[in-house]
C-alpha cells in the first residue's frame, strides 16, 4: 500500500483499528500522533494526512489535498469474463498499469456461472481495483462492468478509438509492431481463457478491430493483459 486511499465519505471520520488501512498506518508505516502519511481520495485528489489521535477503538486524521487526480490513461480493456481468481488479478494489475476501463464480457466459450461469483455479486471487485490504485500511488479507479455481452460493449465504444484485439490463431502482426495512432484512445479486446469463437472474431473484425498477437507462446489471460498493457503504454511513451 503506497497510498492510503479513502472514500470521500470517510474524510473527517475516524478509521476503526480493525480497518486494514489503520493497521497499515500503525504497524507498517509506524506513524504516531502528529506524523504524516501519503493519502488520497478515491477518484479525487492526492495529498498528505496527519494522524491526530489514537484510542482503543480508532485512529483520527486530517487530510490536506496537494495534487488533483491524474486524468485517465487512454487505454480501455474488453476481457472475456474469466474465472474469479483471474479476474481479481486483472482488476488489481490493470488498475496499477492505468487502464481507464475494464469491461468483463460474456463470451461463447466462457463459463456463464463466473458472473455469479461473490467477486461481482457482493461488490468485491472494487477492493481489488483499489488495491491496484494504492500500489500505483494513484487515486483514479477504472470504469468497471461485468456480465454484459460483447456485442453490447463493442457497440458502445466511442467513435475515433483505435481498436485492437489479441488472438492466438488469426493475427497477422505482433502487438509491438502493429500500426498505432498515438493521438487516439485505444480499446484492446482480450479473449477469455478459451479464446474467441469464430463468430466473435467476425464481430470484432466487422467493428473495426485489428487482430494482433503476443508471440508464439500461449499466455494466461492475466499475463496477456499485463504484457499487452505494458507494450501499449511503452509505445505511447507512458513508461
Amino acid at each position: 500500500m503506497n497510498l492510503v486511499l479513502l472514500e470521500p465519505a470517510e474524510l473527517g471520520h475516524p478509521l476503526p483499528l480493525a480497518d486494514r488501512r489503520a493497521r497499515h498506518i500503525l504497524a507498517v508505516l509506524r506513524r504516531s500522533v502528529g506524523d504524516t502519511f501519503d493519502a488520497g481520495v478515491i477518484d479525487g485528489p492526492r495529498g498528505k494526512a496527519t494522524l491526530t489521535a489514537i484510542d482503543a477503538a480508532a485512529i483520527a486524521f486530517s487530510f490536506e489535498a496537494t495534487a488533483p487526480p491524474a486524468p485517465p490513461e487512454p487505454i480501455a480493456l474488453i476481457v472475456g469474463l474469466p474465472r474469479p481468481q483471474t479476474a481479481r488479478d486483472i482488476l488489481r494489475d490493470a488498475t496499477t498499469l492505468g487502464a481507464s476501463a475494464l469491461h468483463f464480457v460474456r463470451t461463447q466459450k466462457g463459463e456463464a456461472s463466473y458472473a455469479q461469483s461473490a467477486l461481482w455479486t457482493a461488490g468485491e471487485w472494487r477492493r481489488h481495483a483499489i488495491a491496484g490504485a494504492e500500489q500505483a500511488f494513484a487515486t483514479t479507479l477504472p470504469a468497471v462492468s461485468h456480465g454484459r455481452s460483447i456485442v453490447e460493449v463493442v457497440g458502445a465504444i466511442a467513435p475515433g478509438s483505435m481498436r485492437l484485439a489479441l488472438d492466438n490463431y488469426e493475427s497477422p502482426v505482433a502487438l509491438g509492431a502493429a500500426p498505432l495512432r498515438l493521438d487516439a484512445p485505444v480499446v484492446l479486446a482480450v479473449g477469455g481463457e478459451r479464446g474467441w469463437s469464430a463468430a466473435e472474431r467476425s464481430l470484432l473484425r466487422a467493428e473495426g478491430f485489428a487482430f494482433t498477437h503476443l508471440g508464439p507462446r500461449v499466455l494466461r489471460a492475466e499475463t496477456a493483459v499485463i504484457a499487452a498493457l505494458t507494450i501499449l503504454r511503452t509505445r505511447r511513451g507512458l513508461m
